[in-house]
Formats: C-alpha cells, sequence, structure tokens
C-alpha cells in the first residue's frame, strides 16, 4: 500500500530530461515513480495516491492537461505539478484556473522544481489528515463503542491518544468484550501508523500445528506441503501494527521465539536462516493480569517484562455502569437503521435491566441485547427481568452503583471518591456497610 506522502509521480517522454528530474527529486529526499507516457501514470497510480504529481505539458497521446483532468475526477484534492516550455506558459495558467496546483517554465534550476514539490507535499499531506480525521469521527460514532461519559473512559481514551503516536509496545487487560481489539485500533488509527497494515492475531485460534508457519511465515519447501513461499502475520504488519489478542495462550515455543522479535524486531521464516529486520509496534491482550500466568508457569516471565513496558487496562462495564444506557442507545440505532425499523418503546423491565445486569459479557454482551431489543425478541430469549422492585429499592440499587462508579474512577482512594461524591467520610463508610461494598477489592485492582 503507498502510504508516505513522500512519493512523487513524475511523468515526461524525453528519457533524457525524465533521468535528469528523477535524479533530482530522490537527492531531494523523494520517492519517485516514473513513467514514459501519462497513459502509463493513469494505469499505475490508484484512487487516493498518496503523493504528488509532475508531468509535462508536451506529450504525445494524452498530454499533460489532459492527464490532470483525468487525475482531477479521481481526486480533485490531488496536487498536479505541469512542466512547461516557453509556448505552452498561458495554458499552463489557464490550467492553474483549473486546479492545477503550479506550474515550472523551462529552463528551470532545480531547486525551483524541488520547492515547489515540498510546498505540493505539505498540502497534501494535511488533506490526507483531514480525511483521516473525517473517517475516525464517522468510525467514533459507528463502528467503535470507545464511548463513555465516565471518568474512566475520558481516562482511557486520553491515555490512548497519548500512546498514539509513542513507538512503545502495549499491553492491554480486559475481560472478554470489554473492546480490547478496539482499543488496539485505536492506537493504530490515532498514530502515525495509520495507512499501514494493522494486523490483528488471535492467538487462542491458532490451529497448534500451524503456529510458526501462521506467525513466522515459511519459505518454499521448507517442510511437507510448503508449496510457496509465505509471509508470516508479523512480517504482514512491517511498519504497521501487530495485534496479538490471548496472547497468554500462546504456545511456549512460540513464546521464545516471539520473544527474539520483540528484542531485536527481526524475523527468521522457516526454512530460512536470513533474519529480516522489522518495524513495527506490538499491542498485546490478555484477559487477565499475564503476572498470574507468569506465576502459574504458562507463561515466560521474561517475555511477559519485554511486553509490559506500557499497561493498559480496559474497565468492564459493572465499573462504568452510568455509560450502560448511552452503548444501549447507539447500539440500538445502529441496529435498528440496519433493520429499517422503528426503534421499540424501552419499558421499565428494559431499564432495569440496563442498570442492574452486571454484563459479565461487557460490550460484546449489550451490543447483542440491543439487537434483540430492536427484533422484539428480548421477552422471548431469556432476557426479561422479573417486575422492578418498589422504589426505595431502586433508589438504594442507584446510590450503591454511584459509590462503585467513584470509588473504581479514583482507583479505590476513598479521599477522591468523597470529592466526588461530597458526602461526610461517616457517612460514606455507613453507605458502604449498608451496601456491602469491598472497598479491598477496588484497592486490589488499582495497583
Amino acid at each position: 500500500m503507498l502510504a508516505s506522502v513522500n512519493l512523487v509521480a513524475f511523468i515526461d517522454d524525453d528519457d533524457v530530461l525524465r533521468d535528469a528530474n528523477v535524479q533530482t527529486l530522490r537527492l531531494a529526499g523523494f520517492e519517485v515513480m516514473a513513467f514514459a507516457s501519462a497513459e502509463a501514470a493513469l494505469a499505475a497510480l490508484p484512487a487516493g495516491f498518496p503523493g504528488v504529481v509532475v508531468s509535462d505539458i508536451r506529450m504525445p497521446g494524452l498530454d499533460g492537461s489532459q492527464l490532470f483532468r483525468r487525475l482531477k475526477v479521481r481526486d480533485e484534492d490531488l496536487p498536479v505539478i505541469l512542466i512547461t516550455g516557453h509556448a505552452d506558459v498561458s495554458e499552463a495558467v489557464e490550467a492553474m484556473h483549473d486546479g492545477v496546483y503550479d506550474f515550472v517554465a523551462k529552463p528551470y534550476a532545480p531547486e525551483r522544481l524541488v520547492s515547489s514539490v515540498r510546498r505540493a507535499m505539505e498540502k497534501r499531506r494535511l488533506v490526507l489528515e483531514n480525511r483521516s480525521l473525517r473517517t475516525l469521527a464517522v468510525e467514533a460514532q459507528s463502528d467503535w463503542p470507545l464511548i463513555g461519559q465516565t471518568a474512566v473512559m475520558e481516562r482511557l481514551r486520553a491515555t490512548l491518544r497519548q500512546l498514539a503516536n509513542a513507538d512503545v509496545d502495549v499491553l492491554l487487560e480486559g475481560e472478554t468484550g470489554v473492546g480490547k481489539e478496539l482499543a488496539a485500533r485505536a492506537l493504530h488509527a490515532w498514530g502515525r501508523r495509520r495507512d499501514r497494515e494493522f494486523v490483528a492475531v488471535d492467538c487462542a485460534a491458532l490451529p497448534a500445528i500451524a503456529v510458526d508457519s501462521e506467525l513466522f511465515g515459511h519459505e518454499l519447501g521448507a517442510f511437507s506441503g510448503a508449496v510457496r513461499q509465505r509471509a508470516g502475520r508479523i512480517q504482514q504488519a512491517d511498519r504497521g501494527t501487530l495485534f496479538l489478542d490471548e496472547i497468554e495462550t500462546l504456545a511456549p515455543e512460540a513464546q521464545g521465539k516471539f520473544l527474539r522479535v520483540l528484542e531485536e524486531r527481526e524475523v527468521t521464516p522457516i526454512g530460512s536462516n536470513r533474519p529480516q529486520t522489522l518495524d513495527l509496534r506490538v499491542v498485546a491482550a490478555g484477559k487477565s493480569d499475564l503476572s498470574d500466568a507468569v506465576a502459574a508457569g504458562t507463561f515466560r516471565e521474561d517475555l511477559f517484562h519485554r511486553l509490559d513496558v506500557v499497561r493498559i487496562r480496559i474497565p468492564p462495564l459493572r465499573e462504568r455502569r452510568e455509560d450502560v444506557p448511552l452503548l444501549f442507545a447507539h447500539f440500538l440505532a445502529r441496529a435498528c437503521e440496519r433493520l429499517e425499523g422503528e426503534p421499540p418503546k424501552i419499558d421499565d423491565k428494559i431499564r432495569w435491566r440496563l442498570y442492574n445486569h452486571d454484563w459479565p459479557g461487557n460490550v460484546r454482551e449489550l451490543s447483542h441485547y440491543a439487537q434483540r431489543v430492536a427484533l422484539g425478541l428480548a421477552d422471548q430469549s431469556g432476557d426479561a427481568p422479573a417486575d422492578p422492585p418498589p422504589l426505595p429499592a431502586r433508589v438504594a440499587t442507584y446510590e450503591a452503583h454511584l459509590i462503585e462508579e467513584a470509588l473504581a474512577a479514583g482507583d479505590g482512594d476513598v479521599r477522591k471518591a468523597l470529592e466526588v461524591l461530597r458526602i461526610p467520610r461517616k457517612t460514606f463508610y455507613d453507605k458502604i456497610e449498608r451496601h456491602g461494598i469491598d472497598l479491598a477489592r477496588h484497592r486490589r485492582r488499582s495497583r
């Protein structure tokens, strides 16, 4: 995939002039794709070409002006620079009114061409960044349930944005369904690697017999059945992000090989004796604290410490209950849109379930529940709760939820919880005892 905004497509039918200009641009630090005709350039350049086009005007067949008009149909923001002879200056000026970025009149100093290309590159970079931001905004509203108004979610998003451009490996921890892959994709999409590959590997789903081949790749004839060379998932993530989900399930032998990948940033495919250098970011995820797996002897301690550069915990839904109605409304709206139906009425039973169910399957379970509600099948699938209890019991339950959330937001620190709740310390401890809240559990979780 062409991703760097440092790319120039240079088109000129004169071999000598083309080679000289290509050399000038490469010496200036640009990556250059050279073409002898506009037709060849049109066939090779993809829609959304992430670079700048420089073309001579006078060429047999399709000329530079016609090439510009064809490219403008594909991408009206693509910067095109035309090289003109003296007789073509008026045509080039007219083309600039139509949207050509700049023209360079012959004869010209190499610095003139390089300067124009640099300015066009900066414009292209801004355009592509704005497109990426617009895409992310749409995804944030549709596919990415990293939404929420609780303090823990605001802190999670801020942490992910802070780390997005830091080339450090990240370890994500969280229960099933909390959105670990979504957090990994946010790290990738919000950072400078966004235009490269995001390669997700479910370690628990890797077949034991093919783990090495799947991860590290193999050469032709490396083993029986290796009828062609294959790049492994690690190689596919070069210059991008490698996401390893449920890494605690990785086989012991593969753990040792992957440790070398992390330490040396290189991979040796099966059947090869030549390591391949890698530029990748690794985001690993586990359903539990990997230190427990180390203590149990199922996960290498050296690999754990190598992965544990930055650790981020994704909170379960029961620790951010105030976000449940917001997430439910989001998923319900999406489900109704897909089904082209009207949103159903939300009665007290559904509200009671939203606020009081523990959601052990977390965001994934909530999404599935919203789909059943949209289909009108909630009461038929074991989802229907009993009639809600009297008002005093509901108020007490809600009060307990608020205290739990304040403790979670403050990492178990009572002083921080009191600042949020704004109640006397004695009242706080009376309520802790009345609701049976385990303070020690919140303090253990913050370590």
